[in-house]
């Protein structure tokens, strides 16, 4: 799926919709250059699940922990931020493997290029700039049930 983004708003509200369709367990490994809308993309999603904490990229951390819900149902999201990771040890150190095998929580990755344990069976999102219009992106979605409307 294909979708085009002109602002911040609208990459934030693209993450919300899609939110719905995701439960504990998933995967969501995101792609895109530096400032190109991952951490907009899951705010939107963090959203949707009624995080009261503030959510920003855990550059420093590497890995925040969230609690939400849906429904008033608990839900656990980890967002894990890549971009410092420089090795597949350095993974290892941080219990990468372990966050992406807990079935209780939804796992959102900025940077997952960084790694090779990405499961092909992650929901991928691709967010791409244009170096002629600042605030386009244009945003692939891949395996995720089609039934979000064009952003």
């Amino acid at each position: 799926m294909e979708f085009k983004s002109t602002s911040e708003s609208d990459t934030f509200n693209l993450g919300k919709k899609l939110a719905g369709q995701l439960s504990p367990g998933d995967i969501v490994a995101l792609y895109g250059d530096l400032g190109s809308g991952k951490t907009a993309m899951i705010q939107g999603i963090c959203d949707y699940f009624d995080v009261d904490e503030i959510v920003v990229s855990p550059t420093f951390t590497i890995v925040n922990r969230y609690e939400g819900k849906e429904k008033n149902i608990p839900i656990l999201i980890y967002h894990i931020d890549l971009y410092r990771i420089e090795s597949e040890k350095e993974l290892k150190e941080i219990g990468f493997s372990e966050y992406l095998n807990d079935e209780s929580a939804i796992k959102l990755i900025e940077w997952a290029d960084k790694t090779s344990l990405i499961p092909d069976s992650a929901i991928k999102i691709t967010i791409k700039t244009d170096k002629n219009n600042d605030n386009f992106r244009k945003i692939t979605i891949e395996n995720l049930d089609p039934i979000l409307n064009e952003a």
